[in-house]
């Protein structure tokens, strides 16, 4: 008898587990299921949707402005790379497709043709080529060209074509110069590897419309290389270096290899497209902007509308193209990021290219997924959660402002509330450092070596200094809290030493702590200790347990690498939480509560 109750009790502890696997993976699909379809938009249909938004947006603003320039055009904020914009009606006018309501349209014909007459009088007035990137608005124009050339007639044929010769044969000795040195990054080649990448494909197709031989040979020599060559095995193309992804860029690069195949079906550019396609389903937030954390070069990206075409080789590269799009807003005015004339344009670059067929899910449409690079770095999500990790080890300082310091190693967001913890870089600022440790006249930054390592139970990331090294664990968090806990360990020496995380507050919002302060924050300047802080801060949707000896900065600006000095803007300011640190074993144990 006691057998049979043994057997008995075993018995229902095994149908027990049986059904909460079962009903945890019905929650899993539930979630999974729901999400797919809120975003699940059909490409290229919504391509073309964009397409005429972006249109009517130029329809008004030359008509309001029949005589302005190009520099006046590109004044306003999200009109630089105004020739872009030529691409859309060309497109508009060409592409044949069910929800094309300006197929054949004769309005479109004309504005794509107003905006080509109106370039080749800029730039025989010496206003066009003199601009940053005007190469990167010559492919687009050498598009529309392409597509239009039957009904340009033989006179603005001709005007267009001698113009973008020209333009072209500037990209050339560029080209040229560059072909055998020994990486195609920006140490070697004293420009980043997309621009070199963009001069490649836009003499390989501009060889193709003009029957320049020599031009495909070259470029097809470069960008192949690019294949098989400079992608890193984890499916970024590195900036500065193969040791890490430059991420917002990186589309840029990707880009120019889907041209490069559909140009060449080089097996090679295929590969590395799903490289690529993997690298970035990985690394993107759930709404739709790449992560920081791993970022060389930038501390924010918006949803980037580059090189979807590329992505759209694969059944899950179509639903990250179609994933990334639903975050792309289809109406309002043309601002920096998302809407801008760039995207607009590489919108319609997607519309001409983009292969249709069946979609797969991407890991944004899991409840939970993970994954690690084989460089030290990874993501994991968790329902709401999504956590990053970087143990990149950079191959030392650079001068050139262009490229951050990778100080930033742990980054922290939800689903309701975006990010709350920036794992952003930046430059000569070690305040903004993760870590730092001052020895006698030497100021350290950046970890001198790393461990990382994602399992079942939750991540770790070790980091190396000269005096001591810290352990971040990170187990896996519930739907509502996410702990985790910074360790250090005394080694020898003395040094000041810091912790910092950067928090990502907004103005506006009200900020309240455990010490019974509470403000909106503005551009008053904040520096609270524990008495004001007490152990816990709410903002914004969420709110932190923090342990004793903390700090808080507002506002602190970060570094902005196209102006070489600190932003000034409040919208781009952060608040610094930081410790300092003791010459000895300390723990550091935090939770973070979204409701």
């Amino acid at each position: 008898m006691h057998s049979q109750k043994n057997e008995l009790q075993i018995m229902k502890r095994f149908l027990l587990k049986i059904l909460l696997i079962v009903a945890a993976a019905l929650i899993s699909y539930s979630s999974y299921a729901q999400s797919y379809s809120q975003a699940d938009i059909t490409l290229p249909d919504r391509y073309f949707r964009l397409l005429e938004s972006g249109v009517s947006i130029v329809e008004n603003r030359l008509a309001a402005e029949p005589d302005a320039t190009l520099a006046l055009l590109e004044s306003k904020p999200g009109w630089i790379h105004f020739p872009n914009a030529i691409l859309m009606p060309a497109v508009l006018y060409t592409k044949k497709y069910p929800v094309n309501k300006r197929y054949g349209d004769t309005a479109m014909l004309n504005l794509a043709l107003r905006i080509g007459d109106f370039l080749v009088k800029e730039q025989e007035a010496g206003n066009y080529s003199k601009r940053g990137d005007s190469d990167w608005d010559t492919y687009m124009w050498l598009e529309a060209y392409r597509i239009l050339e039957s009904k340009l007639g033989e006179q603005r044929r001709q005007s267009w074509k001698k113009v973008l010769l020209e333009e072209l044969q500037l990209l050339e000795p560029k080209l040229v110069k560059r072909l055998d040195y020994p990486w195609y990054n920006a140490p070697f080649i004293i420009t980043s590897p997309n621009h070199f990448a963009i001069y490649a494909s836009a003499l390989l197709v501009g060889g193709h419309v003009f029957n320049k031989p020599d031009w495909v040979k070259m470029s097809t020599g470069v960008l192949h290389r690019f294949c098989v060559r400079e992608q890193a095995t984890d499916g970024y193309w590195g900036e500065h270096s193969q040791s890490g992804p430059t991420t917002g860029y990186d589309y840029l690069t990707l880009t120019q290899i889907a041209l490069y195949w559909e140009y060449s079906k080089d097996p090679e550019a295929l590969k590395a497209l799903r490289r690529s396609t993997d690298f970035h389903k990985y690394f993107t937030y759930p709404d739709g902007t790449p992560v920081e954390t791993i970022n060389d070069r930038n501390r924010y990206w918006g949803v980037s509308m580059w090189g979807h075409f590329g992505f759209s080789h694969f059944p899950d590269g179509r639903r990250y193209a179609a994933f990334l799009t639903v975050h792309f807003p289809l109406d309002g005015d043309v601002n920096i990021y998302g809407g801008d004339m760039q995207s607009f344009g590489r919108i319609a670059q997607n519309v001409l290219y983009y292969h249709e067929g069946n979609t797969a899910p991407i890991p944004q449409d899991k409840l939970n997924y993970h994954h690690s690079m084989k460089i030290p770095a990874g993501i994991r999500k968790t329902g709401s959660w999504v956590t990053t990790y970087s143990g990149i080890i950079a191959p030392g300082v650079s001068l050139n402002n262009f490229f951050l310091d990778r100080q930033g190693n742990f980054s922290v967001f939800n689903k309701k509330t975006g990010l709350i913890i920036s794992g952003a870089n930046s430059k000569r600022q070690p305040e903004l450092a993760t870590f730092t440790e001052v020895i006698g006249s030497d100021s350290i930054h950046m970890p001198v070596s790393s461990y990382f390592k994602m399992s079942e139970q939750g991540d770790k990331l070790a980091l190396a200094y000269n005096v001591f090294f810290a352990t971040l664990d990170v187990p896996l968090p519930t739907e509502k809290q996410l702990k985790f806990d910074f360790t250090t360990k005394y080694k020898y020496g003395e040094a000041v030493s810091d912790l910092n995380l950067q928090l990502v507050l907004v103005p506006g919002e009200t900020l309240e702590t455990g010490g019974g302060q509470k403000i909106t924050l503005g551009s008053e300047k904040i520096e609270w200790g524990d008495l004001e802080l007490g152990g816990w801060i709410k903002h914004n949707g969420w709110a932190m347990k923090i342990p004793s000896g903390a700090h808080l900065v507002w506002p602190a600006f970060p570094f902005n690498p196209y102006k070489n000095k600190p932003e000034t803007s409040l919208s781009r300011a952060i608040g610094r939480l930081y410790f300092p640190l003791k010459n000895e074993d300390q723990k550091f144990r935090f939770e973070i509560e979204v409701k």
